[in-house]
């Protein structure tokens, strides 16, 4: 008698793609399209920076695998999604970050966002952002303390007679004229203060069209979250600036164009389906826009993110694609015949 051969079948939670790479080679992708991003963040910021950057892959780490030996659970750190969070973090980090704080980001960005919800793919809040938004509640003055970095005192433009400056964002917040030595130009070079990741906008492109090529992420989020806010800035504007000038600081200026390629594209907490995407990226321009505009904080980007995750099932509800071969007229009668069987049901229950 033939003997059958015994198959193993594994379900697993979200994110589900057919794709010949594992998670790992998916992670290690992201770390490689980080590291140009990385590099001018270094560069840029000094040691500082440096530090920031491994205290937060360590932490990252070290936490998620304290967890789940703590809890029994299988060991998890071999898909280096742990250390994705931790750089995505870091870049969003001013280089001036005390350690300590880094590690407590790190934990809640592990432990309460993502690991308590079951671990990857379970989470509806991309953890790496929560991290940053919990610490600029819990730590505001250090999230807001901005050094001068080594690429615009390069330039000649601007003498250092102190050690921190305002960003680009805090000038359009107050409506004060932009000082002349942040340019268009400036800003895609790198040659203006912000978080690590954020300043050079070149390095992101880069990184960007590398996740682009292997396929990692799609255009369809960073497109339509970009070009969002490209053309509401442009038509709405502001006093004090020409309608150009306006949108060219709202794209370039704060974590816009990482947030787009790197933060808004995590796979666990973004729509599946293309249309999906678009309303997403949509929907994260609007609001960006609207919390730099009416806000308490001169930056949107992270909020607005973690609004639209937590709407993410949402988009995907409405644009869900039916199944190949089920027409709507199908999709309708099963509808209809489900809640003939329930109106049934009460009914015989009634009776009874």
């Amino acid at each position: 008698m033939e003997k059958r051969e015994k198959r193993t079948y594994v379900v697993t939670s979200n994110p589900i793609v057919r794709e010949k790479r594992g998670t790992r080679d998916i992670m290690l992708d992201v770390i490689i399209a980080l590291l140009p991003t990385m590099a001018f963040g270094v560069y840029n910021f000094g040691v500082p920076a440096l530090v920031v950057i491994l205290v937060a892959m360590g932490s990252s780490a070290f936490f998620e695998w304290a967890y789940r030996k703590l809890l029994r659970k299988s060991n998890s750190i071999g898909d280096c999604s742990a250390l994705v969070t931790g750089a995505i973090m870091a870049m969003a980090l001013p280089s001036s970050s005390p350690w300590w704080m880094v590690v407590i980001g790190s934990f809640f960005a592990i432990v309460f966002v993502k690991q308590l919800y079951g671990g990857l793919g379970k989470n509806f809040l991309n953890p790496a952002l929560a991290g940053r938004a919990f610490l600029t509640a819990s730590y505001a003055g250090h999230m807001t303390n901005w050094v001068i970095p080594r690429s615009l005192l390069a330039t000649g433009k601007f003498t250092a007679d102190v050690t921190t400056m305002a960003t680009p964002l805090a000038y359009l917040y107050t409506g004060e004229a932009m000082p002349r030595y942040y340019s268009r130009i400036d800003m895609m070079l790198g040659h203006l203060p912000g978080s690590i990741g954020e300043v050079c906008t070149i390095a992101i492109l880069i990184g960007g069209a590398y996740l682009l090529i292997r396929k990692v992420i799609t255009w369809h989020i960073p497109v339509s979250f970009i070009g969002t806010v490209a053309v509401l800035s442009l038509v709405f504007g502001h006093e004090g600036y020409g309608r150009l000038d306006w949108m060219g600081y709202n794209v370039f200026a704060g974590g816009l164009i990482f947030g787009a390629f790197f933060m808004a594209t995590d796979y666990s907490t973004s729509p599946v389906v293309p249309e999906g995407r678009i309303v997403y990226g949509i929907g994260c321009g609007i609001l960006t826009l609207l919390i730099r505009y009416f806000g308490a904080y001169p930056e949107g980007v992270t909020y607005a993110i973690l609004i639209m995750n937590a709407c993410s099932w949402a988009i995907d509800k409405v644009t869900k694609r039916y199944q190949f071969g089920v027409s709507k007229e199908d999709i309708k009668a099963m509808k209809q015949a489900k809640k003939e069987a329930k109106k049934a049901a009460k009914e015989e229950g009634g009776a009874a």
